[in-house]
């Protein structure tokens, strides 16, 4: 039996509407497990807005998989607005959570779960931090679980007499690759009549990007430094 992870997001408006949507995950290769459609709306596929840097191939692979993985959500938030206040629910098999905030906010922590378990090459390499989700993350939150993440593959790489990247030059490209993404999956949206609500969600983890790049390169050291004054103290 695959083992799996479970998400669950309950949306409850002002208005007394409910929306769940629960994510099964196969807990080995951090992949969506959802069930193939009959056919898929026309914006999701492959060469609609398809990203510069995908490689792969529209002979093969017919639909883009972040789209195939998003059809459900896009669709039923379509005619939504990004800054409506509701209750959002999140239900894990350890703990649970809740924050009452903007349909933007809570559709942002819900669609990053969509996109980095789609298949996308491009969205493998922060597979990881799927596994250890963290709904509604601030971006410091964000920024200090990705540079975990990307020095803990770094040190399997070394313990593995592998080449490590301690600098984390490579993290960079990582996420230019990631906003790439996140860019060009909503001009695909643009393709749809709808409201504000999704591509706006997706703005937001696209600000994520830029501000993980920005840090990177400027002041993440100095940021984080002041939290690790018992490791750098001399004894």
């Amino acid at each position: 039996m695959i083992k799996t992870i479970d998400f669950i997001y309950k949306f409850r408006f002002n208005k007394g509407l409910e929306k769940i949507f629960k994510l099964t995950i196969d807990e080995e290769t951090l992949y969506l497990i959802q069930e193939e459609k009959d056919t898929y709306p026309q914006w999701t596929l492959l060469n609609n807005q398809k990203c510069p840097h995908c490689y792969l191939n529209e002979k093969v692979v017919q639909y883009c998989p972040i789209a195939k993985n998003l059809v459900e959500p896009i669709d039923f938030f379509k005619n939504s607005l990004s800054y409506e206040e509701l209750d959002i629910y999140v239900e894990t098999k350890t703990r649970n959570y809740h924050k009452k905030t903007s349909l933007q906010k809570g559709l942002s922590s819900l669609i990053g779960i969509y996109m980095t378990t789609s298949g996308c090459p491009i969205m493998e390499k922060i597979k990881p931090m799927v596994r250890f989700h963290l709904p509604f993350a601030t971006l410091e939150e964000t920024k200090f679980r990705m540079m975990s993440m990307y020095l803990l593959a770094q040190y399997l790489l070394y313990i593995k007499n592998k080449q490590p990247d301690w600098n984390m030059n490579n993290l960079v490209k990582i996420y230019a690759d990631i906003k790439k993404v996140n860019e060009y999956f909503c001009k695909r949206l643009a393709s749809i009549v709808q409201h504000d609500a999704n591509t706006n969600a997706i703005i937001i983890l696209n600000c994520f990007a830029e501000s993980v790049l920005f840090s990177i390169d400027k002041y993440i050291w100095e940021e984080l430094e002041r939290f690790f004054k018992p490791y750098l103290e001399e004894k």
